[in-house]
Parts: C-alpha cells; sequence; structure tokens
C-alpha cells in the first residue's frame, strides 16, 4: 500500500482560513472550470511556432488542464497529455483514457501533491535534475518513493508541449492498483465513498464541514484567553496599553492561526488535486488578507495612541492628518496584499506592474475626480488653511469640520445638518478659518435722535469708552467711538472694539452686556435711539384723533 505522509508543512505561498470565510474557500471548488483557469496564469510558449490547443506549454498547464479533462468525464481529451507516441495507434486509443484515469486516481489520493508546486515557465524549472524533465509527483509505495516526470516534447507544428513521460506511463498501472481504496474507505459506508462531488468522496466533504464548524466554534470559546495572553505581552513592553487596540487584533489573529489548523486538515483529509489547489488559491488569497488586516490593526493602534499624547495645541493636526494618513497606509496595505497573492499564484509581478504604468493613464482618466478628491483632501491637509474642529467660512456656507477624507471633507453646519464638500471642490475655495482668530471684532453702529444736542452726544460717547474700558475683556484700541456722519433723521456714532477671547459664546455673552449697558448710558444722557426714517414719517404723517364730540355742548346743538 502507498503510504501517505500527514506531517504538515507550510510552503511560502501558505495559504489561510478562518470561520465562515472558509465556506467560501470551499465554495471555489464548485466553481466554473473556467474560473480556475483564471487563476493559472497563461503563458505564452517561449520559442513555439504554434500555440498548443490543449494547453501543454507550460508544466503547470499541462497538468492543470489534465485534471479539468478528467473532472469533466473527457478521458480521451486526457489521453492527449499523455506521451503515447511509442505505442500504435489502436493501443493509444485503447490505454490512453485508462491511463488518465488511473493517473488521475493517482494524484487524487497523493495529499502531498500540489500543482502549483510545478513550473509556470514554458522551459520548465531550471534547477530540474535533467533538462526538458521536471517532476510530476513522489509516491511512496512499499518503503519506496516512485517519481512520475513530465517530458517536454517536440510536436509535428514546431511547438514544444509538456506530457507525462512514457517511462511514468509504465508505473501507472501498478501505483493505480494500490490507491485502489484506502483502509478508511474500506471501513466506512458504500453511500460516503461513491457519492462524489468535484472527484472528492462525500465522507472527505462530511470531515471538511465539521472542521469548519469546530474552528469557528474553538476560535470563538479561545478568544477571552487569547486577549488574555495578547493582554500580558502588551504590559510586558508598555505599561499602558489601549484594551480596544488589542480586541482589534483578535479578529486577524483568529484568522491567521486557524490557517494552521486547516492546512493540516487539508494534507490530513485529502481530495482530489483540482479541490485543493482550489483551497490553496483561496486559503492565500485568505492569508495574504488576513496579514493586510492585522497590519492595519496595528496601524490603528499606533494612531490612536499618537493621538492620544498629542499636546491640546495640536489636537486638530491629530484628528486631520493620522485619519488621512491611517487611511492611506491601509490602502497600501491592501494593494501589497493583492500584489502579494499574484505574486503567490505565480503570476509575474513585474509585469503587471509595467502594464499598469501603461494602462495607469487609462485608470487614471477613469478616476480623475476620485485622484482630484484625493489630492485635494492631501492639499487640505499638508497646507492647514482648516483642521478637525475648526469653524470656518466656505462660500455662502460655514460651520464646524468634522473630518477630513479622502474623498470629501464633512463640515456641521450651525443648523446642525452635515455639508459633504469634494475635497477637490474645498481645496479650491477661499475659506475663512474662523477658529483661528484671536479675538471678535465689537462693530455696532448707534443712531441718535436729531434733537439730541452736543452735550448729549459727548456724553453718550464718553460714557461708552468708559464702559469699554473698564472690561477686562474687551480691548478698546486707541478710538473705539467716533462720531460717523449726520442723517437726515440721525446722529451715527461707529463702535470699534475688540473681545478678547477665541469662544463665539464668551463673545456673544460680552456682547450681549455691553449692549445693554449701552442702551443704559443713553438713557442716562438724556436722549434715545431715532427710529428708522420710515416709521418716522409714519408717525409725523399720522393724524391726531378729533375730539369727542359732546351732544350737550351749546355748539353742537343745530340751528333753526
Amino acid at each position: 500500500m502507498i503510504s501517505r505522509v500527514r506531517s504538515f508543512r507550510l510552503p511560502a505561498r501558505a495559504p489561510a482560513v478562518y470561520g465562515a470565510a472558509v465556506v467560501v474557500v470551499l465554495s471555489l471548488g464548485g466553481s466554473a472550470p473556467a474560473f480556475a483557469q483564471s487563476l493559472l496564469p497563461s503563458a505564452s510558449p517561449a520559442g513555439s511556432a504554434v500555440a498548443d490547443v490543449y494547453g501543454r506549454t507550460t508544466p503547470q498547464s499541462s497538468v492543470f488542464n489534465f485534471l479539468d479533462a478528467c473532472r469533466a468525464g473527457d478521458f480521451r481529451k486526457a489521453s492527449h497529455y499523455l506521451d503515447l507516441r511509442d505505442r500504435k495507434p489502436a493501443d493509444r486509443a485503447k490505454d490512453g483514457p485508462k491511463l488518465a484515469q488511473q493517473l488521475l486516481q493517482i494524484l487524487d489520493r497523493d495529499g502531498q501533491f500540489d500543482l502549483a508546486d510545478l513550473s509556470n515557465d514554458p522551459a520548465g524549472d531550471p534547477n530540474a535534475p535533467q533538462p526538458g524533465f521536471n517532476e510530476l509527483d513522489t509516491v511512496a509505495a512499499n518503503n519506496t518513493k516512485i517519481v512520475l516526470e513530465l517530458a517536454r516534447v517536440d510536436t509535428r507544428s514546431g511547438s514544444h508541449i509538456w506530457v507525462v513521460s512514457s517511462d511514468s506511463l509504465k508505473k501507472i498501472p501498478a501505483l493505480a492498483a494500490e490507491t485502489a481504496e484506502t483502509p478508511t474507505e474500506k471501513r466506512l459506508p458504500t453511500a460516503l465513498v461513491t457519492t462524489i462531488f468535484l472527484d472528492t468522496p462525500l465522507w472527505q466533504w462530511i470531515l471538511y464541514a465539521l472542521v469548519v464548524a469546530a474552528l469557528f466554534t474553538a476560535s470563538r470559546l479561545l478568544s477571552p484567553l487569547i486577549l488574555a495572553a495578547l493582554g500580558l505581552v502588551f504590559r510586558k513592553f508598555s505599561s499602558s496599553f489601549d484594551a480596544q487596540s488589542i480586541r482589534q487584533l483578535l479578529g486577524p489573529l483568529r484568522l491567521l492561526a486557524s490557517i494552521l489548523v486547516f492546512r493540516a486538515a487539508v494534507e490530513f483529509i485529502g481530495g482530489s488535486a483540482l479541490l485543493r489547489l482550489y483551497f490553496g488559491r483561496g486559503m492565500t488569497l485568505l492569508l495574504f488578507i488576513g496579514a493586510a488586516w492585522l497590519a492595519g490593526a496595528f496601524v490603528d493602534g499606533i494612531v490612536e495612541r499618537v493621538r492620544v499624547r498629542v499636546v491640546a495645541n495640536q489636537r486638530g493636526v491629530s484628528q486631520s492628518i493620522l485619519p488621512l494618513l491611517s487611511g492611506i497606509l491601509k490602502i497600501a496595505l491592501l494593494a501589497f496584499a493583492i500584489l502579494a497573492t499574484l505574486a503567490s499564484w505565480g503570476y509575474n509581478t513585474t509585469t503587471l506592474l509595467a502594464g499598469l504604468g501603461v494602462g495607469g493613464l487609462a485608470i487614471a482618466l477613469a478616476a480623475q475626480k476620485t485622484l482630484e478628491n484625493l489630492f485635494g483632501g492631501i492639499s487640505v491637509i499638508t497646507d492647514r488653511p482648516v483642521l478637525v474642529g475648526d469653524t470656518c467660512r466656505f462660500g455662502t456656507q460655514s460651520g464646524v469640520v468634522e473630518e477630513i477624507g479622502l474623498r470629501s471633507t464633512r463640515i456641521r453646519t450651525g443648523e446642525r445638518s452635515v455639508l459633504s464638500v469634494p475635497n477637490a471642490q474645498f481645496s479650491s475655495m477661499v475659506l475663512e478659518n474662523l477658529s483661528a482668530r484671536d479675538r471678535f471684532l465689537l462693530h455696532q453702529i448707534l443712531r441718535l435722535r436729531r434733537d439730541a444736542s452736543a452735550a448729549q452726544i459727548r456724553a453718550v460717547m464718553d460714557g461708552i469708552v468708559k464702559l469699554l474700558d473698564a472690561h477686562p475683556k474687551v480691548d478698546p484700541g486707541t478710538l473705539p467711538v467716533r462720531f460717523l456722519a449726520f442723517d437726515e433723521y440721525a446722529d451715527r456714532l461707529e463702535i470699534n472694539a475688540y473681545v478678547k477671547t477665541r469662544i463665539e459664546e464668551e463673545y456673544l455673552a460680552i456682547q450681549t452686556e455691553l449692549l445693554v449697558s449701552m442702551l443704559s448710558v443713553i438713557e442716562a444722557a438724556g436722549t434715545s435711539l431715532a427710529l428708522p426714517l420710515s416709521e418716522t414719517i409714519n408717525l409725523e404723517a399720522t393724524p391726531s384723533a378729533p375730539p369727542a364730540s359732546n351732544p350737550a355742548d351749546p355748539s353742537n346743538l343745530a340751528t333753526n
């Protein structure tokens, strides 16, 4: 019998899985072959005159298309991936499909076989012991390691293709006999062994489902212990730590920890070679997502610690710059995770980046507004005309800046509504930072009655000056009150002084106090404020009411 090694190994392209995310990976196995083909990079056959219609240009693509043909039940097509040139045409038609079916059984039964380990270079693995040959799989049978190889052969059309070597075909029947049925399957009910989905028997799917459920349950139950362990680690390196930041690490750590368990389960349970490929691709994606998630959680923790430690006069900077930097770093981490995933899948990332340089222009044109808003936000942050928490006036609107994001700036207006202004537009507007002023201007125009005497006007002016000088929060300047002009129905006095406060509510309270006191000064001078011109005209034009007539008055009696 073939001994299937159960030792756990984590390759460089280590996959990941966690809880319900495993279900997503499982669903990849049921995807169409077109999706699976998209996971394999297409390689152009170097030096080939004609492209091979069966996709045998590289060792990896040849074996993948062989497995895909077998999964579709087309073993006649699968025989084209075997080197049958030394056999007669009649034997090829007879032996080819049978050998293909037996090879599929061997690869599916060997849990150590990984399609992703095969070279995706048309020339094959440059480190192969023998040029023109690449190792397909090594199977341990009866304490002997049997190597199956792929050979690079020439076709009549002048192209170079990779097929299972003729020497390896001679070993397949004996190996297939050894892997006909495992000891485990002999003890299971027939229905669990004969019910096949994706070339994988039902009993293996049941085990995978149990592993997923166990991972989900165990990770939730062990969460308090993980948090306690993280707390001990953080206390060892720092006397103060943020419990919320540690909780943010819990999710990605549970994901990454589940990688080891599920990877071991894949190698122990087995399944078809294609299923293991789907698992490998999906778990690789989840691995790098989990790594980016964990790095993003560390970024959030660092940003929060910086925000807490920042001095009070720089709090606006921390609330504006730090969130933007955090967002940019997370985008960079996501981009790195995508590139790392593609590299682990076998794609040439150097070629991809070069292609992005060409296609970047089209992307930039399509995302012109988005890029404008991004750089507009960076401009607002770096130039710092306003920061989060500042009250500003822009156009006809005003309010408090609540957030400067990657796309827009959100402002809370005086009506308590929220305005979202695109950064490209916001950065190009004239911005008045009302929070940057060090004092408020108290500017008032007093209109005294025209019948006020010069002495009364002087008394009003002197009284207001004394009032402003006496207030500790007022800077009256050199000429706080001046006689502005003669109007037709009023004498105008102009008041200019500064209230020494940065808080608008305090300014409004002081202004109210001063205006009420000014009314007292005007009353003490024996005059009053003039009425508006229209009301003065109306009052002067209104006739007085005639006296009531007295019937007893002799003058009202009619004369005869």
